[in-house]
């Protein structure tokens, strides 16, 4: 089947290897949405990452998710998840998207899958990659992702822009961004399904300004929309989380959340960074965002069910508390 478009505290040490995540200096996100009618709030949709899922096999983190409540899935395509380079993807896409319709889940494809490519190198390679022929892999990937996308019904597929390479400068980098998104947003326009780009701390494209510099690149693309992980938002964004949500409302296609801490890029369980969510929530609500918010802890999979048990309770309460009346609204 083909989709169609859907609406729209004091820091603990940082594990070994992870990454820094500087706040950055603007204090706007460099755009101006066209002028429209405030969206009604909408019921918020709640998914769980399958990246944070990893020791369990699909079938089971499906149903274990089905049976918590949860609205759907972030699928990170990898070799334990719906392996995108595996023979007979079609078929398998077509078996896990029965299984979606029975459980009654929504889904996202995700493509942040660590080595998915390279068993050497962290997300390599990259779309800023310089060997052309290394880059179409990256883009060969995205378009499969596509595929799979709309023979799940997905509403978006996502993806980020890559580490910048040692010796690239920075105007041949987004050079080579543009030039190979350019086929996968021809693939997506194809589909019918979005590709929402996630601003990554570390990575090229790392901001919500980098977002509309890579949009207004491509000319403002409609299949072009935006990841916004709301825990980055935390870590490195000038404007607090729920400022980030109200800016980013007119290109939001994916949401991710989890908890975080300012200037250190590592996702948290709920409760253990800084984020206030009922502010958040009911920003996210106000958007009229229809499409899923799905829980991403990669780094938790050693105990995946017990987070996922725990992340749904707590995102329920930070939606209950969204103040009601004049100056508020109920998600």
């Amino acid at each position: 089947m083909t989709a169609s478009p859907r609406p729209t505290g004091q820091a603990s040490p940082r594990p070994t290897g992870q990454a820094s995540c500087r706040p950055i200096p603007q204090t706007s996100p460099g755009a101006t949405a066209h002028a429209s009618p405030a969206p009604a709030p909408h019921p918020l949709r709640f998914g769980y990452g399958t990246n944070g899922l990893t020791d369990l096999r699909l079938d089971d983190a499906l149903a274990l998710l089905a049976d918590l409540g949860y609205d759907g899935v972030g699928l990170t395509l990898d070799h334990m998840h719906l392996d995108p380079l595996a023979p007979d993807l079609a078929a398998r896409t077509g078996k896990v998207a029965r299984r979606l319709a029975t459980l009654g889940l929504g889904v996202t494809v995700e493509t942040g899958a660590r080595y998915v490519l390279d068993p050497r190198r962290k997300h390599g390679p990259s779309l800023l990659d310089p060997d052309p022929d290394a880059r179409a892999r990256r883009v060969d990937l995205l378009i499969r992702a596509v595929r799979v996308a709309a023979d799940l019904g997905a509403h978006a597929v996502h993806c980020f822009s890559g580490v910048t390479p040692v010796g690239t400068d920075e105007d041949t980098a987004w050079k080579r961004l543009a030039e190979a998104l350019a086929p996968v947003l021809d693939a997506a326009t194809g589909a019918g399904v979005p590709l929402a780009v996630e601003p990554e701390p570390g990575h090229l494209l790392s901001s919500l300004a980098d977002f509309h510099r890579l949009r207004r690149t491509l000319g403002d693309p409609a299949a072009l929309g935006l990841t916004l992980d709301i825990g980055h938002c935390q870590c490195l964004e000038p404007l607090p989380p729920a400022d980030c949500v109200r800016a980013a409302g007119p290109w939001l296609r994916h949401v991710q959340i989890e908890d975080m801490r300012r200037g250190i890029h590592e996702h948290l369980p709920f409760g253990d960074g800084e984020i206030d969510f009922p502010p958040v929530l009911e920003a996210l609500a106000a958007t009229g965002y229809q499409a899923l918010t799905v829980v991403e802890l990669p780094r938790h999979s050693h105990a995946g069910s017990h987070f996922a048990e725990q992340s749904l309770p707590f995102l329920h309460r930070a939606a209950r508390a969204i103040p009601t009346g004049p100056e508020g609204r109920t998600p």
